[in-house]
């Protein structure tokens, strides 16, 4: 796929922090229950951590408790891209940036999730900056 933002890694390893390039562009993932985001509650949008690109709003946020940033749908379903992801022996959802290409975390589905679409985005705080409603 073509991103409207394409740079080498040399460019994003200038932009990013070390732990921020793992996650963003080599798909790794930060501990559970260790990101800023995991239990954060201010109304805004999330954006992409690497492009800025709006990715979830804060009223989609869940508290699922498992350890990463919920949220059961995108802004936008073009603001995300989703690639089969068989690692770790399990058949998952990844979930990229729609802009920029980098990893986000993983969607699921299942009706337990009690949301009004049935998944769970979840995704790594790292790959995410949050900026607050204008508190008007």
């Amino acid at each position: 796929m073509a991103y409207q933002v394409s740079k080498t890694d040399d460019e994003w390893r200038e932009e990013l922090s070390p732990d921020e390039f793992a996650v963003l562009r080599r798909a790794g993932t930060e501990r559970p229950f260790t990101g800023k985001y995991t239990d954060e509650k201010t109304v805004g949008v999330y954006r992409c951590r690497a492009c800025q690109s709006e990715l979830f709003r804060s009223e989609t946020k869940f508290d699922s408790h498992c350890g990463w940033p919920s949220f059961y749908a995108p802004l936008a379903e073009d603001r995300v891209e989703y690639i089969e992801d068989s690692s770790m022996g399990m058949k998952r959802v990844e979930v990229r940036c729609g802009n920029c290409g980098s990893h986000l975390g993983h969607v699921f589905e299942g009706e337990g999730y009690g949301t009004p679409t049935d998944q769970r985005y979840c995704i790594n705080s790292i790959s995410l900056t949050l900026e607050p409603s204008d508190p008007r």
